[in-house]
């Protein structure tokens, strides 16, 4: 099994690269910066480093890189900073997500690929009509006009929703949604739900970076847990966040 993830030297994709190789499969990363990756993991047989920028690729390059993939998973954000918030490309991840998916459909290996988008619980999943409270929808409306990362996010999780749909024959997807994220050094318990349990503005939860990685792993590699969310939003928290 091989898998492509972009977004690897990110606090999450590190960790979800790790995850990947402790199980065994074969990982490509596409990173800007090689440097950035733990030795640990760069010096691992089976990764694969492809030093490029991402949408400076050529069409071409993407569809030879996501060839023969079983899965494409972006962990792709923004910088928390004056320039990643607010500089070129403001589109980052909608424009990753949809290269790469037509790059997965040029390829027409005949089988589904997996396309996995790390995402927010500020996002809801509008296939689902959440509910959201009158200050939420200010608040996220808000957010929409200083953030654009924000706006990013919803625009990748809405060309999945829209552009793949659920009938897809190609790509089938799952984008996943955690809350506020924190480091630990350790997979601890945690709960995966369809929908939000808590306000992801005004009551938010906790999610671990590393469970994160292995949730998604786990999205890869067990075929129960990926028919459970395929085509779906679920959102991830720490388990002492859901009590």
């Amino acid at each position: 099994m091989t898998i492509l993830v972009v977004g690897a030297t990110g606090a999450t994709g590190q960790l979800l690269v790790e995850q990947l190789l402790s199980r065994g499969l074969m990982v490509k990363v596409i990173v800007r910066s090689p440097e950035k990756l733990p030795k640990f993991i760069s010096n691992n047989d089976h990764l694969s480093v492809i030093t490029a920028s991402l949408l400076e690729l050529s069409d071409s390059e993407m569809i030879k890189y996501t060839n023969k993939c079983d899965a494409v998973v972006s962990c792709l954000g923004h910088n928390l900073n004056l320039k990643g918030i607010y500089s070129q490309p403001h589109k980052l991840v909608r424009d990753a997500t949809n290269r790469l998916c037509n790059a997965i459909k040029a390829n027409n290996s005949g089988k589904p690929t997996k396309y996995i988008l790390m995402n927010t619980t500020g996002n809801s999943n509008r296939d689902l009509n959440e509910p959201i409270s009158f200050g939420e929808k200010c608040v996220i409306g808000l957010i929409r006009l200083l953030l654009p990362p924000h706006v990013d996010n919803e625009m990748a999780a809405d060309y999945l929703r829209i552009n793949i749909g659920q009938e897809d024959k190609e790509i089938e997807w799952v984008a996943v949604r955690p809350d506020s994220l924190i480091n630990e050094e350790n997979v601890t318990k945690y709960q995966v739900y369809p929908s939000p349990i808590r306000s992801a503005i005004f009551n938010a939860g906790q999610t671990s970076r590393i469970n994160v990685g292995h949730f998604m792993a786990d999205l890869i590699t067990d075929e129960n847990v990926w028919n459970k969310w395929k085509g779906q939003m679920p959102v991830i928290y720490n388990e002492a966040s859901t009590k």
